[in-house]
């Protein structure tokens, strides 16, 4: 604890705080201090009152948690939310997805979905989210203006994009932004081969040479689906994550999202590389695709996070929500009441998010020294009480529109549930211009 007298920028006092580290841990009347952007401070009430601060928050019946992290999402998708619900997975993406993609993804959809969504997680408490999309650099900027934290995964698959027509030219632009944004204090860029089908060996090759050399991360959608494992063994006689291993892709940097199939063999592999797992239960429930174990995961040793998928697959970017229904379903999966308990979905919305971003150190929890990336809870209302264990209350009892305050490192991006750099107005308006356009052509 600091001996000298500080001067916080800000600081907050919460009824309840939650660092998530160390883990289960709930503190009452204790404070945290804010300078320059990072915790500075944080211990009991009455230790804060030996400094000085600039700004002090009362945070009545609030509780305070890291921010949450959305580790896996296609943002600009917020623009065909509820286009084609209810269909299984191929069906969806190739009659549906795609063929919308390819007539409505330019610059400006991505520039005005991204905002979109970027508005809807930063009022749901969400201060970091992981991005794979077309025309990454233009979401790049939305991120950069709107103050909120995010891993940009530039999309690469084997026939053209949008803003790209090769997988050479998507490389060789990842690497441009990665150089471009590599001191930007709250933006990351990653790798994103599509899946297993859509990227062949040899370019799967290349990601793996640049992102080694870069020391960045590779995100990619691997074993969503049944379907898609029975594929590859039929067609290489191997499963994708084998073939991810034997290509030298698994590792640390490496976030696989969904994993709804797992056997002993992809478990051991995902364990002897300590690779990450992004789970997003909602899209998977909704598509059909199947269930990730995720206690099985966790007990084995396996980092696993939560992302909501992107909003035309969910059909939200309810990181909280999404979280319960991970909480409910890993007991049903695993048969076991005790399976994911509040508090380690709480974590798992946190810092293993950040665990799996590779920015751990950075945020995720609530210690002297990360950045200042806070939500504050609001759990003063009906359906909340009595409070017993406020981190129980969140997971089972509390919805986003609980969400009163939000920080990314340190600045305030939602004040009593207000946008304080966005206009949500002139968001609605612009999202439904697009929806209007789009229905008109597809009708």
């Amino acid at each position: 604890m600091p001996t000298q007298p500080l001067t916080f920028d800000l600081l907050l006092l919460p009824t309840w705080l939650v660092p998530v580290e160390p883990a289960g841990v709930v503190l009452k009347d204790h404070a945290v201090g804010i300078q320059d952007g990072r915790i500075v401070f944080m211990g009991p009430r009455h230790l804060a009152e030996k400094h000085t601060a600039l700004e002090t928050r009362e945070l009545p019946e609030m509780l305070l948690s890291p921010g949450l992290i959305n580790a896996h999402g296609h943002a600009a998708m917020t623009l065909f939310r509820g286009m084609a619900d209810d269909l299984p997975l191929m069906t969806w993406l190739e009659n549906h997805i795609w063929p919308a993609e390819a007539k409505w993804v330019d610059e400006a959809f991505v520039r005005d979905g991204t905002d979109l969504a970027i508005a809807e997680q930063i009022k749901g408490g969400i201060t970091c989210f992981s991005d794979m999309y077309f025309f990454p650099k233009v979401a790049s900027e939305r991120v950069h203006n709107s103050g909120i934290r995010a891993q940009i995964a530039f999309p690469i698959l084997d026939f053209p994009i949008p803003g790209a027509s090769t997988a050479d030219e998507s490389l060789r632009q990842a690497v441009e932004l990665f150089g471009d944004l590599k001191y930007h204090p709250r933006i990351k860029i990653a790798f994103g081969p599509h899946a297993p089908y859509t990227v062949g060996d040899e370019n799967l090759e290349k990601v793996r040479v640049i992102a080694d050399e870069l020391d960045a991360a590779v995100q990619m959608h691997v074993h969503e689906t049944a379907f898609e494992v029975q594929q590859a063994v039929e067609h290489n006689a191997e499963r994708p994550v084998a073939r991810l291993a034997r290509l030298g892709l698994l590792g640390p940097r490496f976030q696989a999202v969904h994993m709804t199939q797992i056997n002993d063999e992809d478990l051991s592999l995902l364990v002897e590389s300590n690779s990450s797992v992004i789970h997003c239960p909602e899209s998977n429930l909704k598509l059909a695709s199947g269930f990730c174990p995720v206690e099985r995961l966790w007990q084995a040793g396996v980092n696993v996070a939560v992302g909501t998928d992107g909003a035309a697959s969910n059909n939200d970017l309810d990181l909280l929500g999404e979280t319960r229904t991970a909480a409910l379903l890993a007991k049903a999966v695993s048969g076991s009441a005790t399976a994911l308990d509040a508090h380690r979905a709480l974590r798992m919305a946190t810092l293993n998010g950040a665990r799996a971003l590779g920015q751990e150190s950075e945020i995720g929890s609530i210690e002297v020294g990360k950045a200042a990336d806070l939500v504050a809870f609001d759990l003063s209302g009906l359906a909340q009480q009595p409070v017993y264990d406020p981190v129980s209350q969140l997971i089972y009892a509390t919805g986003r529109d609980c969400v009163k305050h939000v920080w990314v490192a340190g600045k305030q991006l939602l004040d009593n549930g207000q946008l304080t750099r966005l206009d949500e107005q002139q968001l609605c308006a612009t999202a439904k211009a697009w929806g209007e356009r789009i229905n008109s052509h597809t009708h």
